[in-house]
């Protein structure tokens, strides 16, 4: 699975993207997000307003509730707005 960390997910994480393999139980956004979380301080800051974050599933936006799989990317970033 590949992540993609934008803006000040970024900067809290200190990563941009990276290939992980989260375990087998992590089979929603929400459960990633939630394993993420519990990598380290900077990871648990980024995660812990999650109102303040979008995500998306292979360019899709996407809810806590929607699947993950192997080999997809997920975008982390805050949301966007438009003028």
């Amino acid at each position: 699975m590949r992540l993609l960390y934008f803006a000040w997910l970024r900067q809290k994480t200190g990563i941009g993207e990276e290939e992980i393999a989260p375990p087998p139980e992590v089979a929603t956004v929400g459960a990633l997000l939630d394993w993420l979380e519990r990598r380290g301080p900077g990871f648990a800051d980024a995660l812990a307003d999650r109102a303040a974050i979008r995500v998306a599933v292979n360019q899709d936006y996407a809810r806590e509730s929607d699947p993950v799989k192997p080999g997809d990317e997920v975008a982390l970033f805050p949301p966007v707005t438009g003028g």
